[in-house]
């Protein structure tokens, strides 16, 4: 387990939202969002805040990265950004969410916990559609409804915004049914909102050990300090091929850039940038896509004390990264029972679970961010978090 910074081009959209709670300045500005962040009805009444709380509630946010080819209005994404970021055509990607992370805020406030979910955990997905990876969980969804609202005439930008509602609460009832977690709030963001983002915060630090070149992800970067935005950060965080363990060493990868970019937005001057500013609050608004019942303005009332250690960030534990499925090929074998196990550890509170699981199996652990005097093991030995750059160690000038 480490500390801070979720992953993954899904988790800088929310970055960026907890940051803009966490000064004075920036928080008036999110008056600016209200009218012009895409919003989606998803979250169950009963799941559903109150508003405007006296002390902050317990809560649970899902982040969910869409690998999907449209914007959060249902557009087909432009050629050109497709071209630029590796990302094939509009049937390439699937609506799959190629990243999951349930962040918990215990009650009152205080540390947080960020908690990741491999893409390919093996895993009931909710409304019958059987087992299979949980990413593919909203794209069963999406495909069902797409095909009811065809059906009944719906086309263009409005079916693929209904669907992509429907996909995303199968997705959210199916982190729900897995983790034994209520989830009261959701935040996504697709390939071109990672490529904003990064954008619009100026480039984020990164230190890579060793060269790479993946013509997979487009990843092709020299060893040694660099700062990455657009199509080359989506890359990087992109890459699992070339990589021992696959999508759990991007997980290491990702938390890596996350470090740096939370770095880049609390310590370096850009939310008193106004040019930078506006651009980050644009790049939101463009990008990122929210409950409709997420009152920004609370949330950020309720952020405001948010600093570098305010976020812990764990992955579940895996018993396998070579499952044999029927239909999906390869997934990760995960226990439900020790799942919540370990998630009731994480946020103090217990999990109720049906099942058993031996204990013995241990939850992987990403890379340390910057500024540690140690460093947990990590599979991925090609990245070192860089943080902006106050930690080299190891690393090839």
């Amino acid at each position: 387990m480490v500390r801070w910074k979720p992953i993954a081009y899904s988790a800088l959209g929310l970055v960026s939202l907890l940051v803009l709670g966490a000064t004075g300045y920036a928080w008036t500005q999110l008056n600016r969002l209200d009218s012009g962040l895409a919003t989606a009805d998803v979250i169950a009444p009963s799941a559903q805040l109150p508003a405007s709380p006296s002390v902050v509630p317990e809560q649970n946010i899902l982040l969910a990265g869409v690998d999907s080819r449209t914007d959060v209005q249902g557009n087909p994404l432009p050629r050109d950004i497709l071209d630029q970021l590796h990302a094939g055509d509009q049937s390439d990607g699937g609506d799959t969410t190629d990243t999951m992370i349930v962040v918990h805020i215990p009650a009152g406030g205080g540390a947080a916990t960020a908690i990741s979910i491999p893409r390919d955990s093996y895993v009931d997905i909710a409304g019958g559609y059987g087992k299979h990876k949980i990413n593919s969980a909203y794209t069963y969804g999406k495909n069902a409804e797409r095909q009811r609202l065809t059906a009944q005439g719906v086309t263009g930008a409005e079916l693929e915004r209904r669907a992509d509602q429907a996909g995303a609460r199968t997705a959210i009832q199916t982190v729900e049914q897995f983790t034994g977690l209520t989830i009261n709030h959701y935040a996504a963001v697709n390939l071109v909102g990672f490529y904003s983002l990064s954008l619009a915060v100026g480039g984020v630090p990164v230190c890579l050990k060793e060269p790479v070149h993946d013509s997979y992800s487009g990843a092709d970067f020299p060893a040694g300090r660099q700062t990455l935005s657009g199509a080359q950060a989506l890359a990087f965080v992109r890459q699992r091929h070339g990589l021992p363990n696959g999508d759990l060493d991007r997980i290491a990868r990702q938390q890596a850039f996350l470090s740096s970019a939370a770095k880049v937005l609390l310590d370096t001057g850009t939310l008193a940038n106004p040019v930078k500013l506006n651009n980050l609050i644009a790049a939101v608004q463009q990008s990122v896509l929210i409950d409709q019942g997420w009152d920004l303005l609370d949330f950020a009332k309720q952020m405001r004390s948010l600093s570098s250690d305010g976020l812990t960030f764990a992955t579940i534990p895996v018993q396998s990264l070579n499952l044999q499925t029927p239909y999906d090929g390869d997934a990760v074998k995960v226990d439900q029972a020790q799942v919540r196990s370990f998630i009731g550890a994480l946020i103090g509170e217990p999990v109720t679970s049906s099942a058993s699981s031996p204990a013995s199996v241990q939850p992987y652990v990403a890379a340390a961010p910057a500024g540690r005097s140690s460093t947990p093991p990590t599979t991925d030995a090609s990245v070192v978090p860089s943080g902006g750059g106050t930690d080299l160690t190891g690393c090839v000038s």
